[in-house]
């Protein structure tokens, strides 16, 4: 948690609000999502902060060492919302979190399970492996995505004739943002 009291309070305004965050978007101290063990934070970490993404995930028609053709993931585009459904953010390649307060974060996924949702993409755990700015970003250690709607590549579409080809997909996930307990 935050130790000074002005940063808790610019926190929470740039969130969305005294008391009540946006929709989707918890107040500090929330709890974290029930996920499947293999996708669980840390230990030694608790969620910072989450928020829900609506955009899309962009694919690219390649050949694979096989030399078949499918859609690769290419990067996502999406908005961060907050519990107003306040756009905070923005989400693309690297993959990368980026907040309208200067910082930003890239990660690595580090475990995946398969959303409940079959037409769904997976859930994630990811690990953050840069920073940038100071801001909200600036201690996340873990991210998760979860609660995903749609999002998959389509299951055809893609042959020589479209090699390079793009398509995006629409999708909605929640992601929550971990420090480590000592902040």
């Amino acid at each position: 948690m935050l130790k000074h009291p002005a940063a808790m309070l610019a926190l929470l305004l740039f969130m969305g609000g005294i008391p009540h965050l946006a929709a989707q978007s918890k107040p500090l101290g929330e709890h974290p999502p029930d996920v499947p063990d293999a996708i669980r934070a840390p230990g030694g970490t608790h969620v910072l902060f989450s928020v829900a993404a609506e955009g899309s995930q962009i694919y690219a028609c390649q050949a694979g060492a096989d030399g078949k053709f499918s859609w690769i993931l290419k990067a996502p585009d999406a908005e961060l919302r907050n519990r107003n459904n306040k756009v905070i953010g923005h989400h693309f390649a690297g993959p990368t979190w980026a907040l309208d307060d200067g910082s930003s974060v890239k990660g690595k996924v580090v475990a995946h399970v398969d959303s409940p949702e079959p037409d769904s993409i997976p859930w994630l755990l990811l690990e953050v492996t840069s920073h940038s700015g100071e801001g909200m970003l600036s201690s996340v250690s873990n991210i998760q995505r979860v609660h995903t709607h749609g999002g998959k590549a389509p299951a055809d579409g893609c042959d020589a004739a479209h090699h390079d080809a793009e398509t995006k997909t629409s999708y909605m996930a929640d992601y929550f943002f971990y420090e480590p307990d000592s902040k």
